[in-house]
């Protein structure tokens, strides 16, 4: 017998406009958009129902696997706390972005960053997380280790996303020494004398082993049908280095030039959620609402606060910034097609019954009341 399910009395966001009606699911797909007021199925009073929302940037895994200094969580634990995170902030697909190549500030070494993405993977075959879980590598191509670290993974069966960043002093992410230092000396206690000699070890190691570790991750990728992202670019130079290697994210451009040049080579631009709800950029680069406003953002993706995205979304719709179909698609359909996701990101007939159902008053954050992942309610 099949499995069915209606949902009646929302406010569909759909691609392109919002629909008072409901839902018919029947085995996990959408089979019916129902228009108008319904007496049958679970009500929602009203509510939103938008689409799951699909995450590729988010690296809060890691500091559930390792929440204090020392401090070494299980691995599976630390999966369903962050499963559980992600999900109740309306994410239903997410990418787990796990670093590879250390440094002298890296907290997980490489054996225990394959042994949590095993349990990744296992908690998913296991059916203990909620969402639907994918990985996304963030290699640090400076890193005298990227290379063997990587191809530790890049084989793993959730393996879809690879993003290139190189957080050298003097480029990107950190073009801005003067602010750099400022970061440095607060959170790591930096004296002058111990910022230049990092500076000038570190702008030696990117010198020797970006170029050659991008290309060799890049091939690999390539061979393996894995979506490349680049991280961080600030100019042209850097984006026309990015579409050689195949490349098609382009993950926080620094710069409104780096982001036009992303787009006319055929990227999806992704910018941080964080920097919609804040208004501006933590370490100081363009804002994404600029990007926005200059018709230049594509993806929205949590970043380092999980429920960024579902309040971003919001914030933009609030702001009159774009309509609510619109910000929602920077969080659901557009980063699905990004990674090549067709079954998922809307609402429509015959994708996932991915859905989200959300309370929401102009000026407020969202509240995120039901989740469903293939039409079965997990929160």
């Amino acid at each position: 017998m099949k499995a069915e399910t209606i949902l009646a009395n929302a406010r569909l966001v759909l691609e392109e406009q919002v629909l008072d009606g409901g839902l018919r699911i029947v085995d996990g797909v959408v089979a019916e958009i129902l228009p108008g007021l319904s007496a049958g199925g679970e009500d929602l009073g009203g509510d939103y129902l938008l689409p799951g929302l699909v995450e590729l940037h988010t690296d809060q895994i890691e500091g559930h696997h390792h929440p204090r200094s020392g401090v070494v969580w299980n691995e599976t634990a630390a999966v369903q706390a962050h499963d559980g995170q992600v999900a109740t902030s309306g994410i239903t697909t997410v990418f787990d972005a796990l670093r590879v190549g250390s440094d002298e500030n890296t907290r997980s070494d490489i054996d225990k960053v394959v042994a949590l993405a095993a349990a990744i993977d296992r908690a998913g075959t296991e059916g203990r997380l909620r969402a639907d879980h994918f990985l996304h590598l963030r290699c640090e191509v400076s890193a005298d280790d990227v290379i063997e670290g990587f191809e530790r993974l890049m084989d793993q069966p959730r393996l879809r996303l690879v993003s290139l960043m190189d957080h050298a002093p003097g480029q990107r992410q950190f073009h801005d020494l003067v602010a750099l230092k400022a970061y440095l000396t607060d959170k790591f206690k930096m004296s002058e004398a111990d910022f230049e000699a990092f500076s000038a070890a570190r702008i030696a190691q990117s010198e020797r082993n970006a170029g050659p570790h991008r290309k060799a991750i890049a091939a690999k990728c390539l061979e393996r049908g894995i979506t490349l992202a680049s991280h961080d670019d600030a100019s042209s130079a850097h984006v026309e280095e990015a579409v050689a290697l195949g490349t098609r994210v382009a993950e926080f451009p620094t710069s409104i030039a780096a982001a036009r040049a992303s787009r006319e080579a055929g990227m999806k631009v992704l910018m941080g959620a964080p920097n919609i709800v804040r208004g501006r950029s933590h370490s100081g680069n363009i804002s994404a609402i600029d990007l926005l406003r200059a018709g230049l953002l594509d993806v929205l993706s949590s970043d380092y606060v999980p429920f960024s995205l579902i309040q971003a979304v919001f914030t933009l719709a609030d702001a009159g910034d774009a309509s609510l179909p619109g910000a929602t698609r920077l969080a659901s359909a557009n980063p699905a097609e990004a990674v090549g996701l067709a079954d998922r990101g809307r609402i429509a007939m015959g994708l996932r019954a991915d859905l989200i159902r959300v309370a929401h008053r102009s000026g407020e954050p969202p509240v995120v009341r039901a989740v469903w992942r293939e039409g079965r309610r997990f929160a």
